[in-house]
């Protein structure tokens, strides 16, 4: 019994000790990186990540050997590129930051055209973000003021006036919902160059840059080699109209500068231009610590226009790991002491003509009478209306709905009624949710997964911007009912296959692990905050940090 006694005691003892050395751990804190890199890539799902993950041997293979959360989660509705760049760096949903959408409809807005896309500033004069389905040219200035919510590099200004906030993309709207309204710089792809926001110089390093780059976009381009582990993946799907996929390798014709985007060049010149601007700018090199955020696009526009189960996305995958290598490389050759964080704005689904040849019999494409046009005037017949103004407005089939404000309120009460009704029934609708009950819900929080569709509504719904009332579409419904303009495949649904993203992080000399178990693209922001002193709590922050440290420490101050 003594015996006993003696060995519990010195087992109490043994604990005792280990737990104040988890203790002392936990109070040590570690050195802030001279570099946060985020980097988002445009409709990277978890599904495409896991399916490559095997083949990577670049720079997604370094990012695989750090802290991998594979089963991360653009949680929200609204699974755009817009929404879904920015929570990556303001911990805040969708709803909060107040970016509900790449567009949306302002039927109060001063000017003929009511959509207003999430990254211009429609205030403006004269501006318009056009009208794709009647040709209409965008004149927008591209701008940040749609986000309520500041960003980490934004954050990191206001208590360190010598960090520098930088950030590099192939869209506007991926740069600017992730650098925000205050940046030292920015730079995006347009037409065959980068350009930076109005009122900005633009450095030395980039103009060289597009002295090289600009010839290069309209040059014939051969075909990329078929690396052997995608030559499986080589199979014509057609598609409608005498058109196909499954075959391309990304070769171009000579002046075919306007598919330049669609390849895996266009990440190679985005991330030529991220190692310029980092290069002469010496970010991370200087007495602060600096934050660089990159948006990587090409991904996005190849599963647009051949989907993401083929060759093309097969070679894009190849590609982007190679691309990602030569930037780490380009960083480790600075001896620059960075943390690199991946993720995606949303996910994708292939297109269906091919999901249903591979166990998906139910994919299919919308229905093109499921429209704001066509249902509204369903409803002035059914309502015996007579007026020449539609009655409905929305950009796409799916998502917000707006009611005319042309309207009193009791006729706007019986079109929300017949219209929800007319679209509930529709085979291809899940579910048609009332805007003003959204409003009445909490932010949602908890595990991802288990979220209603209500709740994913909600955590993109901002009450001044949203919809009157919300739709959304079946599983394996794409809501592209042809695919004439080029694209033939997309995202924007509340279901996984667009919700779940990779959410990966490295740093030197780290001990790598992974964590299964879903967490939430929000919780980026609180994480990388906690490494460089940022606070990032608060009631415009919905995410929370996420413990790097494999041991008994923690990265979570």
């Amino acid at each position: 019994m003594r015996s006993l006694k003696f060995v519990t005691a010195f087992a109490s003892i043994i604990a005792m000790s280990s737990a104040a050395n988890a203790e002392n751990h936990r109070d040590e804190k570690v050195q802030a990186p001279k570099l946060v890199v985020a980097i988002a890539v445009d409709q990277l799902s978890s599904d495409l990540f896991t399916e490559y993950r095997s083949t990577f041997t670049g720079g997604l293979k370094r990012l695989s050997d750090g802290a991998v959360f594979p089963a991360g989660y653009q949680s929200h509705a609204a699974t755009e590129t817009c929404p879904g760049h920015s929570t990556i760096m303001t911990g805040a949903h969708p709803g909060r930051a107040g970016i509900i959408a790449n567009n949306w409809i302002d039927l109060g807005i001063d000017r003929e055209d009511k959509t207003v896309y999430c990254a211009e500033d429609e205030r403006v004069e004269g501006t318009s973000f056009g009208d794709i389905t009647k040709a209409t040219q965008a004149t927008y200035v591209p701008s940040a003021w749609h986000l309520l919510v500041p960003t980490l590099g934004e954050r990191l200004k206001e208590t360190s006036p010598k960090s520098r906030n930088v950030a590099v993309s192939g869209k506007d709207r991926a740069g600017l919902m992730m650098g925000g309204n205050i940046v030292d710089a920015i730079y995006w792809f347009s037409g065959d160059k980068f350009v930076t926001a109005a009122g900005k110089d633009t450095l030395p390093s980039i103009t060289a840059l597009n002295a090289k780059l600009t010839p290069t976009v309209n040059q014939a381009r051969a075909p990329f080699a078929v690396p052997e582990h995608c030559k499986a993946r080589m199979a014509k799907i057609e598609h409608g109209e005498g058109k196909s996929v499954g075959e391309y390798t990304f070769a171009r014709p000579q002046g075919a500068g306007r598919i330049f985007r669609l390849s895996p060049d266009h990440d190679t010149a985005i991330v030529s231009a991220a190692k310029a601007v980092a290069s002469e700018m010496k970010l991370g090199q200087g007495e602060a610590t600096d934050v660089l955020s990159l948006g990587l696009s090409a991904t996005d526009y190849v599963g647009h226009a051949f989907g993401t189960a083929g060759v093309e996305m097969c070679i894009q995958m190849a590609e982007l790991d190679r691309n990602l290598g030569d930037f780490f490389e380009f960083l480790d050759s600075k001896n620059i002491d960075y943390v690199a964080m991946l993720t995606a704005d949303h996910g994708g689904l292939d297109l269906p003509e091919r999901a249903t040849l591979q166990a998906m019999p139910d994919a299919e494409r919308l229905d093109f009478k499921l429209s704001a046009k066509v249902i509204g005037e369903a409803v002035k017949q059914e309502l015996g209306l007579e007026t020449d103004k539609p009655l409905l407005y929305a950009d796409s089939p799916f998502g917000d709905y707006y009611i005319s404000r042309d309207l009193d309120l009791e006729t706007s009460g019986k079109v929300k009624l017949a219209a929800m009704a007319a679209i509930s029934g529709h085979s291809q609708v899940e579910t048609v949710l009332d805007g003003k009950e959204i409003a009445k819900m909490p932010m949602p929080s908890g595990t991802p997964e288990e979220w209603s569709l209500a709740d994913r509504v909600r955590a993109s719904f901002h009450a001044d911007r949203s919809g009157d009332f919300i739709v959304l579409l079946k599983k394996g419904v794409t809501p592209i009912p042809s695919t004439a303009r080029g694209y033939v495949a997309t995202h924007g649904s509340p279901w996984d296959y667009d919700r779940r993203v990779p959410i990966l992080f490295w740093r030197a000399g780290m001990t790598g692990f992974e964590q299964p178990l879903s967490v939430k693209t929000v919780d980026i922001a609180p994480t990388l905050g906690s490494l460089i002193g940022v606070d990032m709590s608060g009631d415009d922050i919905d995410g929370r940090c996420l413990d790097l440290d494999a041991g008994a420490g923690s990265t979570c101050n």
